[in-house]
């Protein structure tokens, strides 16, 4: 009796011992098995050490590339080609934003139940948030200088145009490869903000102060903080409130704001605004930014003024102007569009939930005033921008070892039609209104007619 108890125990952990075997088999499976299918050495994956399998498309339908076993094929348009690289990627796979890095999983199409299983063995295609004619647009309006640009719709997250340059045709690429070809500056780098960083401040201010809307300074072109450090402006502007200092973008009002306001409060206001963290856009993480956060003096005037040590990525820059759109709310953004019903309705379920509050909604109703009144007083207004309602801010940042400044050009359209918020980096191109506002018009100006 006893010889049997004993082997019906000993059954009884070989039972246990294989069950949690096949438990944590099937764990590893679930956790690992995208890794296991896309090892290098899966001939029904890769073919001569190249993803023979998937495809990307943009919103509309126009292939972006291919992967097949001969290599991978390409947008039948140059410009189309070169706007969308850094997210198509080149054949030697060198981008880390590409799609074969980024999206492999979805292109072979593995899942949990089937593997890499399917009838015709071509993988799964996949369809992006992004216009390629716009992306198009937006290569040419940079004109081959160094720069980004990025347009998201502010009320679905949709990630409409993202482009990095220098870039170049992957069909067709140069003898010699561009320096920075390989970066995606939208997503994977960060530059100082310039005067877009007093939107900051601004909002800082509004929240904190109680005279945020009358407290004024007198400009006289530049404050002397003593040992040769002093803060200046490119003209004597006079006395200037917050609305008036924001529109001429006076560095001596920012820089006794940044002071009365304090570090502390706007590390606090920079945390909110996400600009110190990393954004996920399904797979793809964005470099977070960097700050220091000086007690007081001339390092903390710059710091609200958007120089100093302040690096932002462009786009985390965009996602703060979506929040100021959408009343202090930013709802984060996406690049892959949803397949069927079931998962849209899945994907818009999240995004409601993937939202921060960045900014009090009263704060971003003035913002978006002041936004506006810029626009029409110093940008140039509807000549400038014709039948786009646009609010914005331009940033002019200097950058030690360049000739010229780093233009930058932020805002949205106050539109309920086109809710698009946007981000144009130029780099070593000049002022920020006249550089990044011709490319930002531009862009916009293609999206909306789309539409």
């Amino acid at each position: 009796m006893k010889k049997i108890e004993k082997r019906a125990f000993l059954c009884l952990l070989l039972g246990l011992v294989l069950l949690a075997g096949l438990c944590y088999f099937v764990y590893e499976d679930w956790h690992d098995g995208g890794e296991w299918a896309v090892y290098e050495g899966n001939r029904d994956v890769y073919a001569d050490g190249d993803l023979a399998k998937g495809a990307v498309y943009d919103r509309y339908g126009n292939l972006l590339m291919r992967n097949t076993a001969d290599g991978i094929i390409f947008n039948d348009d140059a410009d189309v080609r070169a706007g969308c690289m850094h997210i198509t990627g080149d054949k030697d796979n060198n981008i880390a934003t590409g799609a074969n890095r980024v999206f492999l999983d979805r292109l072979i199409g593995f899942d949990f139940i089937n593997g890499i299983y399917s009838l015709n063995n071509d993988g799964e295609d996949v369809y992006l948030t992004l216009d390629g004619d716009v992306c198009a647009t937006a290569y040419r309006a940079l004109a081959g200088r160094k720069g980004t640009v990025g347009v998201y719709n502010y009320k679905t997250g949709e990630l409409v145009c993202m482009v990095s340059s220098p870039t170049y045709d992957p069909q067709d690429p140069p003898s010699t490869i561009p320096e920075g070809a390989y970066i995606n500056r939208f997503i994977s780098a960060a530059f100082a903000p310039g005067s877009t960083f007093k939107l900051l401040t601004a909002a800082a201010s509004i929240e904190t102060q109680d005279d945020a809307y009358s407290y004024e300074v007198d400009c006289e072109g530049s404050i002397d903080y003593g040992h040769g450090d002093e803060v200046t402006d490119l003209s004597v502007h006079g006395t200037v409130d917050l609305k008036k200092a924001l529109e001429v973008s006076c560095n001596c009002y920012f820089a006794k704001l940044s002071e009365k306001v304090g570090g502390k409060t706007i590390k606090k206001y920079v945390h909110k605004a996400g600009l110190d963290q990393s954004y996920d856009i399904d797979g793809i993480e964005t470099k977070a930014g960097t700050f220091d956060y000086p007690d007081g003096g001339v390092n903390l005037a710059w710091t609200g003024i958007g120089q100093w040590h302040d690096m932002v990525n462009p786009c985390a820059m965009m996602v703060y102007m979506g929040a100021i759109a959408n009343s202090g709310t930013a709802v984060m953004p996406s690049i892959v569009k949803p397949t069927n019903i079931v998962s849209e309705k899945i994907d818009q379920a999240t995004a409601a939930l993937q939202t921060e509050d960045m900014i009090e909604e009263e704060t971003a109703e003035s913002l978006t005033s002041m936004m506006r009144n810029n626009v029409v007083e110093h940008y140039g207004g509807d000549s400038a921008f014709p039948g786009l309602n646009v609010c914005a801010k331009s940033g002019t940042a200097e950058v030690e070892g360049q000739k010229r400044p780093n233009a930058w050009f932020v805002g949205f359209l106050n539109d309920e039609d086109n809710p698009y918020a946007f981000v144009v980096v130029v780099e070593n191109s000049g002022y920020g209104s006249e550089v990044g506002g011709a490319v930002a018009n531009k862009v916009l100006q293609d999206l909306v007619d789309q539409d």
